[in-house]
């Protein structure tokens, strides 16, 4: 009967929302034992630093690894994925507030506003939206009406930037045009990705609510770039997988029900695109971030570090290869066991047990091919210079007592009131921009599966609220860091200027961000 509850403490109502999800029920107790036992915090063991675990490309490497590059790229083996579905709702949340209590909190804030508005890439559309509602864009500046202004950037009365993801907003100026961050993106795929047949295959993944707003920009403006670039797009766009959605639970750790009675769920993270990522027909795979763009006056050193990473993944990827293709050889050589234990320990930062000196040859041959045969992840590495996020780091190995790896760790990951964790975490030097290069198939060409490398201990609990009712949720352990655990990573130096990203929208003001030489 609906509303009783079955044997196992659901409700018919409760079966039936669980159904929908195609969430298998083991899934939902699995998530729900997470809620009960907290989180794994990460271990960590120092901070990766340039010489200690962040690779620092010399000058006579480059050309050697622009050369593997451009071999793969000519071979249509590179794509760009892009993760877009962030919402811009926080990145006005200044304006927000402004807008709802009528005026900015002091009058510096107010006078930056107004002194700063014309710069913004989105102000020649702000002008058209302000003149179809019958009024002067200048006379209200010139009048301090911000209110007014703030209601036509915000809301449905004019551009509706709050309500629109990050994709779609203007956030370059050039002299004939402006541009989304999509459109940077698809800009970025025909300098480093395009193939020898013209080719640029580039993956966005967006919301369910934004998805047909953002394939209509895509295809208005694909032949514009199209012509300018001598490319052609091949691009595609996926949406988070209900399936990976997790169910949320109220204080006490009981399942959450809404106003309605039905279970909540929640979208669980980045790590949720996990899937998107290994669903993709290709082997090597840029990973960035929507925000993160920059004007074409600044994009040499984002298009540089692109092909020196994915030349450095290429080069060393080549050289597991090969080492796999001799330790599937029952009786490898003897010899070449103490140099690939060399170039895991040295080329990859994998820190092995001390147990594995006794091991037998044979057991030696089986650790290495396990521990080699993984998907292979470069990732480029910022200075920090005060940037909020994540960042490089040996971590022990939670399961293997030992062991040790490089991972992109979060400060929600770790242990935050064990004081030698704190001080190993505040002695970070660098920091994680996401900018990945991905490995996603074996020596034998083949596919792997990328659900068998998830740490999935390392999942986050966060605190939300559902219509003013507190509620705990859970994001899966995420992409560039628990789905990732099990990889083979490299930590590889970048430049601050490969990085610019916009968190707020004052950052659109920012010089990476202006088309205009620094």
């Amino acid at each position: 009967m609906t509303g009783e509850k079955n044997s196992f403490g659901w409700s018919e109502n409760d079966l039936q929302s669980i159904s929908s999800t195609g969430i298998p029920p083991g899934e939902i107790e699995r998530q729900l034992a997470v809620f009960r036992t907290g989180a794994f915090p990460v271990r960590l063991l120092r901070p990766c630093t340039p010489g200690d675990g962040i690779t620092v490309i010399a000058e006579k490497e480059k050309h050697a690894l622009l050369t593997a590059c451009e071999e793969a790229r000519q071979d249509g083996r590179l794509m760009k994925f892009v993760p877009a579905s962030g919402a811009a709702s926080r990145m006005f949340r200044e304006w927000h507030v402004a807008l709802m209590n009528g005026k900015f909190t002091d009058a510096t804030r107010e006078d930056y506003f107004g002194e700063t508005l014309r710069q913004y890439a989105f102000y020649a559309d702000l002008e058209k939206t302000t003149a179809s509602k019958g009024k002067l864009l200048e006379q209200m500046l010139d009048g301090k009406d911000y209110r007014g202004i703030l209601a036509l950037i915000l809301t449905d009365q004019g551009l509706n930037y709050g309500s629109l993801p990050k994709a779609l907003l203007k956030f370059h100026s050039y002299p004939d045009s402006l541009r989304t961050a999509i459109e940077e993106h698809l800009v970025e795929a025909a300098m480093y990705v395009r193939d020898d047949n013209r080719i640029a295959r580039i993956h966005f993944t967006v919301s369910g609510e934004h998805e047909r707003l953002v394939r209509e920009k895509l295809l208005q403006v694909m032949s514009i770039y199209e012509l300018r670039f001598d490319t052609v797009f091949d691009f595609d766009i996926s949406v988070q997988d209900p399936a990976t959605h997790t169910i949320a639970v109220d204080l006490e750790n009981r399942p959450f029900h809404d106003e309605n009675g039905k279970l909540v769920f929640r979208p669980s993270g980045h790590g949720a695109l996990l899937s998107n990522l290994e669903s993709l027909d290709t082997d090597i795979v840029f990973v960035k971030n929507i925000d993160n763009v920059v004007a074409d006056s600044h994009k040499g050193d984002t298009v540089l570090w692109k092909k020196l990473l994915a030349g450095y993944l290429l080069t060393v990827q080549q050289e597991i290869f090969d080492y796999l293709l001799i330790l599937e050889n029952p009786t490898p050589s003897v010899e070449k066991i103490p140099e690939i234990v060399n170039f895991c320990e040295n080329r990859l930062n994998i820190g092995f047990p001390e147990i594995f000196n006794g091991f037998a040859d044979c057991e030696k041959r089986h650790f290495l091919f396990d521990t080699l045969n993984r998907p292979l992840r470069v990732c480029g590495m910022v200075k920090n210079e005060g940037e909020p996020g994540g960042g490089p780091f040996r971590v022990e190995n939670r399961l293997k007592v030992g062991e040790s790896s490089l991972q992109i760790v979060e400060e929600s990951q770790i242990d935050r009131n064990d004081p030698q964790q704190m001080a190993i975490w505040s002695s970070s030097t660098h920091f994680n921009p996401v900018d990945l290069v991905c490995g996603l198939n074996d020596y034998r060409g083949r596919k792997f599966n990328l659900a068998e490398f998830v740490d999935n201990e390392t999942s986050i609990i966060t605190r939300k609220s559902e219509k003013g009712k507190d509620l705990l949720a859970l994001e899966r352990p995420g992409l560039w860091n628990g789905s990732m655990a099990f990889w083979n990573t490299i930590f590889v130096e970048v430049p601050p200027t490969t990085f610019a990203p916009v968190k707020s929208v004052n950052d659109l003001l920012r010089g990476a961000h202006q088309n205009r030489q620094a």
